[in-house]
Order: structure tokens, then sequence, then C-alpha cells
């Protein structure tokens, strides 16, 4: 029989080795969902796994969707190291759109494309007022930080809802629930033609090395870790935790805003009822899959927007509902937390002593 047996100490090699392990049993469960559907598993696996690395365009779009993810989950990143739960990042995203959107409306035809700026200024700012929301509750009224940030997403998805069905919505819009389309000149600059990579990849890859560099090598991030690993300990050091939990959230906050500043006006091109893509809450899975780690972040949302992907092709050419990326990424958590288990504990295999 099987037994799990606790560790000595923390074993290095499970650390990295877990999240590819989850990553293998979730393709494993992945086959047998779709042999259990009736569709081919080589080629529901290839739609997934391949499909988004075929070409040039696929890959460019690949890059579309890992920027969000890398840039939400950066931010995460700084919270989860500081022991700040905050869930509710898809919030953060949605204002941080509707902030940049507002200014975006404003451009005209002849208006500079350095517009850019105060677009993303805006978003970032947005995501921060957010998320700010959140960090003054718990920190006037030690209010749990999961469940604000987690129920501040359901108020700026009604927010933007009202918006974009009142206030903002486009008069020539054939009565839709949309603003109109931003001017042209608002639009991210992009790095290719024919691609519709954005600058904001160039964006995301520097905040994962500024990120590095402010955890692993600056006196302000080592006091966000221990803050958030041994709170006496940083108390003893003369650590503020209230200044932890408020760079915590503003950087998250901060950082969604942007992502979602990014995305209203580079993909999406104007507030829609369909700016809150679940990115918020993958990047969840994206910053511990990467284990809260820049590099590792990088190359697990790269792994999620292949989900992304390979749920909307699985919808149009396999005929499989587009809830399959959700489910996707469910496995890859729960593979992971239960993966986890194998850092701590080692499983030993005992038999059964026969009766003499």
């Amino acid at each position: 029989m099987l037994k799990l047996e606790a560790r000595p100490e923390p074993s290095k090699f499970w650390s990295f080795g877990s999240p590819l392990l989850a990553l293998a049993i979730t393709v494993g469960i992945g086959t047998l969902l779709f042999i259990a559907l009736g569709k081919d598993p080589l080629r529901g696996l290839g739609v997934f796994f391949w499909e988004p690395l075929r070409n040039a365009y696929a890959l460019g779009e690949l890059m579309v969707k890992a920027t969000p993810l890398l840039i939400i989950a950066l931010g995460l990143a700084v919270c989860f190291r500081s022991n700040v739960w905050n869930i509710g990042a898809e919030g953060q995203f949605v204002i941080g759109a509707i902030c940049a959107g507002c200014v975006a409306l404003t451009a005209g035809k002849g208006s500079s494309g350095w517009i850019v700026v105060p677009i993303l200024l805006a978003g970032i700012l947005g995501g921060m007022l957010w998320a700010g929301i959140v960090a003054l509750l718990r920190d006037r009224f030690n209010a749990s930080e999961i469940l604000v940030s987690l129920m501040l997403v359901y108020v700026a998805i009604q927010f933007l809802g009202y918006l974009v069905q009142g206030p903002l919505k486009d008069p020539m819009g054939y009565n839709f629930p949309q603003s109109k389309t931003f001017e042209a000149v608002t639009q991210i600059p992009r790095l290719m033609k024919g691609s519709r990579v954005s600058i904001g990849l160039v964006i995301a890859l520097l905040g994962a090395g500024a990120l590095w560099i402010f955890l692993f090598r600056t006196r302000a991030g080592f006091a966000q870790q221990v803050g958030g690993l041994a709170p006496a300990a940083a108390r003893y050091a003369g650590f503020s935790s209230r200044r932890a939990l408020w760079i915590a959230l503003l950087t998250s906050g901060g950082a969604a805003g942007l992502a979602g500043a990014l995305e209203v006006a580079g993909p999406i091109g104007q507030l829609t009822p369909y700016v809150p893509a679940g990115y918020g809450f993958a990047a969840i899975i994206v910053a511990f899959v990467g284990r809260l780690h820049p590099v590792g972040m990088v190359f697990s949302a790269i792994l999620m927007s292949m989900f992304y992907i390979g749920g909307e092709l699985a919808q149009s050419r396999l005929g499989l509902p587009k809830s399959l990326t959700g489910v996707f990424q469910g496995l890859l958590l729960f593979t992971l937390l239960a993966c986890d288990t194998l850092i701590a504990y080692r499983v030993r295999i005992t038999g059964l002593r026969r009766a003499a």
C-alpha cells in the first residue's frame, strides 16, 4: 500500500518537477476526456498543443493571449509572495479597461499618437484605484482581501455593463451594448505588420525582468517576501506590514489595469460587455504554475494561452464547447496542487505483514 512520509526538508527536484508532472497528468486526463466525448484524442491534443505553434501567425496570436496573462501574473506574484491574496485581478483588469477606454474615446481625427501613453496610464491608475479599495478595507477594518477583491470583480463587471448600455453606448451602434470604435490613433503600436502582437509583449517581458530585479536584488523586494514568509521576523527587522500590503495590492492592481488597457486599446478596440475574458482568474494559475518566478511565469503564460486558443479551435473544428478551456485550466491547477505534495512528502510502498 502507498504511504506519504514527510521529507526532512523540501525537495528541490520536485519544486521544479511538480509543474511538469502536473502538465503530463493534465494531458493524460485530457486524452481520456476526448475519448469519452467520442473525439480523436490525437486530433484533440493537436488542437491544444500543436495548432497554436504551427506557423508565424499562430505564434503571434499565442503572444497576444499570453501578454495580458503574463502582465497580470507578474503583479499577482508580488501579492502572493507577500502573503496577500488578491483574487480580484479580473475586476482590476475591467476597471483598467474602462478608464483606458474613456481616455481613448476623447481622441479625434487630429489626435497625436502619443495619446497611447495617457491611455495606458489611465488603465494603470484605474487598476490601482480598484485594488486600493481592497487595501484600504484590509488595512483599516481587517476585512478579508480574498472576499473583498472577489466581490469587487462583479461590481466592476456590472459597472461596465451600465456604461456600455448607457453613457458610453454608441448611438450609431444599432442598439448593441458597446461604445463606438476607438480612433485608429489610439491603437497600441504593433511590433510587425500582419500580426496583432503589440508593444504589450515588450512591456510584459520588461516587466518580468523588472520583477526579478525587485524580488531578488533589492531591499524592498526582500522586505516584501520576508513579510509573507515570516511576519514576526519582518516586524522584528523593522519592515512595515502595512507598507507591504499597499505595495503588493497597488502593484498587482496596476499590472491588471495595464493589461486591461492594452487589451481594450489593442485587439478589442472598443468597450463591450465581453471585455472580461477571465484573464484575471487564469493569471492566478499562471502565477502558481510558474512558481511565482518571473521566468517560470513567462512559460506558464504561454502554456495557458495555448489552452485559450485550443479551446476556441476545439469549438470551431471539433464541435466541442468552449468551456473546455476552463476544464483544462482547472485540471492543471488541481493536478499541480496534488503534485506539490511531493515537495514536502515522499511516497513509500509498504507491504502488508503476513500473519505467522
